[in-house]
């Protein structure tokens, strides 16, 4: 076995809720209770509340990490975890799980970062549990006194680190057997190193174990042209690049809450952009970042750590939300791409034309951090790192027209309602703010919305998946006759104001059912 591995396995004792990792149902008889908590945290903490903070959990990894040697002098390690309103026992075990399955000599300290979080048992109860529970100083806790946002919490809590290496953990995960010094050896060979763990999910509502990725397969963290992050199986220039299976890989990008990276580096590279609020888009900000400035990111198979996917975000930014003008996330994703992204960023406008008016804020600190580290252009980036996301998310055509499409009837505009595919597009009052009601039409005939496509059967308008790999469609818009024509169908869609739903019926001109309007949106300033 390798030098770090546990002399001896976890012993699991089944009838304990949760050992082992296994789903823990909740009894009947607490279902309020049940419903009340996944209001309240997006996850069933009452299920949490019955497992212990210690509980054993299966070892995820790869046959051949058992037997790794690491070296001896690891960089030291500040394990940094941001938490906002987060049900108690989640976040202790958390911490459990960092103190029980680390190398002491190398876990320097855990810095829990309190985002102004309201609920009692964060108060006292916390302090009271850290300090009868934890070695003295091993477990430190910072409080902001208004609220700040994941984002800069998280710089906060890099700054005040004393270790050589920042860990940041989200606040609801378990890391498994021996999942440190994979982390740290290739940080400790090149400083200049971002390692990322592979991700396990833990069950919302059970707390069940369970790996995400299956086989034995490897992926690596991309993006389509949205800023939504994507993930897909490492090309095949990297599998050959490694002697081994378990071996770190290279990687464009990452999800963005589990990572360790050189404090000093870190620091060096401004931390992530503090006009970047709450959360989105600093996942890409800091990953483009490190590769066009000289470092690089790679994910490391033999370190799993397990995190729970919410249902929902239980809470809302608060005062952070006032501060900016349009939705946070894509503003967020707006400053990304105007200072890293160069000429491609007219690809994330074609995707959200309405991005283009939101403001982002002052950026000539970012653009100057960028001019004094010397960094190289996106494109330099696209064609030696990211060289798979062509392959799967083409550089998108222009858009002809794109906005609300409003029928000539009542003047109501498509909309997607908000639900996944495949579903059916309807007509419904416009509402003016974009969204499920934002429309692209390019100039390959790909009728577009978000990261969706709209096609057409024999007797509705659908909501689809997009190709992977195309941006071409079966749509043109008439302008003279104001009819969206499907061309494969040969027939134009028609509105039915009966049910406000909408076909393909054969072309008419002068029929107002078939005549659509598009109208670009401009957000506006209030």
């Amino acid at each position: 076995l390798g030098n770090f591995e546990p002399a001896v396995a976890d012993v699991v004792d089944k009838r304990k809720p949760g050992e082992g990792g296994f789903p823990y149902h909740t009894p009947p008889k607490l279902k309020n209770n049940v419903a009340h908590s996944n209001m309240e945290y997006g996850m069933n903490v009452v299920a949490s509340d019955h497992i212990s903070p210690n509980r054993t959990i299966p070892d995820m990894r790869l046959q051949e990490c058992k037997y790794w040697d690491y070296p001896t002098d690891l960089p030291t390690t500040s394990v940094v975890v941001v938490f906002h309103n987060e049900g108690l026992s989640v976040l202790m075990r958390t911490v459990h799980s960092v103190i029980n399955r680390s190398p002491r000599q190398f876990l320097k300290e855990v810095v829990l970062v309190d985002d102004y979080s309201d609920k009692e048992n964060l108060k006292g109860e916390l302090e009271t549990y850290i300090a009868r529970n934890f070695p003295a100083g091993l477990v430190r806790l910072l409080r902001n006194e208004e609220r700040q946002g994941l984002i800069r919490s998280r710089s906060y809590g890099a700054e005040q680190s004393v270790g050589d290496v920042v860990l940041f953990l989200d606040a609801h995960c378990e890391v498994g057997i021996n999942w440190l010094p994979p982390l740290l050896a290739p940080i400790r060979a090149n400083r200049y190193t971002m390692t990322v763990p592979v991700i396990d999910g833990i069950d919302k509502d059970t707390f069940e174990y369970r790996p995400v990725y299956h086989g034995g397969q490897h992926f690596r963290g991309i993006f389509e042209w949205g800023m939504l992050y994507k993930e897909i199986e490492i090309p095949e220039e990297e599998i050959k690049r490694r002697k081994h299976h378990s071996e770190p890989y290279k990687s464009p990008t990452h999800a963005g809450g589990l990572f360790a990276i050189d404090r000093e580096y870190f620091l060096k590279l401004g931390g992530y952009d503090p006009g970047l609020l709450v959360w989105g888009g600093e996942n890409f900000e800091l990953s483009f970042k490190i590769w066009q400035c000289g470092g690089s990111i790679y994910w490391v198979p033999c370190s799993r750590v397990g995190h729970v996917y919410r249902g929902f975000m239980p809470y809302s930014f608060g005062k952070l939300a006032h501060k900016r003008k349009g939705p946070i996330v894509t503003v967020n994703y707006k400053r990304v791409v105007e200072v890293w992204m160069d000429e491609y960023k007219e690809y994330f406008y074609t995707r959200e034309p309405m991005a283009r008016h939101y403001d982002p804020g002052d950026l000539s600190g970012q653009l100057e951090l960028r001019r004094s580290l010397g960094c190289k252009g996106f494109d330099w980036f696209m064609k030696n790192v990211s060289y798979d996301v062509l392959k799967n998310f083409p550089l998108l055509p222009r858009n002809i027209h794109w906005g609300e499409i409003r029928t000539m009837v009542t003047g109501q505009c498509l909309d997607t309602m908000n639900a996944h595919p495949p579903s059916t597009v309807s007509v419904s009052s416009c509402h003016g703010t974009g969204g499920n009601q934002i429309f692209r039409l390019n100039a390959e005939g790909q009728l577009g919305v978000g990261e969706r496509c709209v096609d057409a059967s024999s007797h509705s308008m659908q909501l689809v998946f997009c190709s992977l790999g195309t941006v071409d469609g079966p749509w043109e818009y008439r302008a003279a006759a104001k009819q969206l024509h499907h061309k494969p169908q040969k027939k134009c869609l028609e509105y039915n104001k009966d049910d406000n739903s909408v076909r393909l019926r054969e072309c008419a001109d002068g029929v107002d059912r078939q005549k659509w309007t598009f109208k670009e949106i401009v957000p506006s300033d209030d």
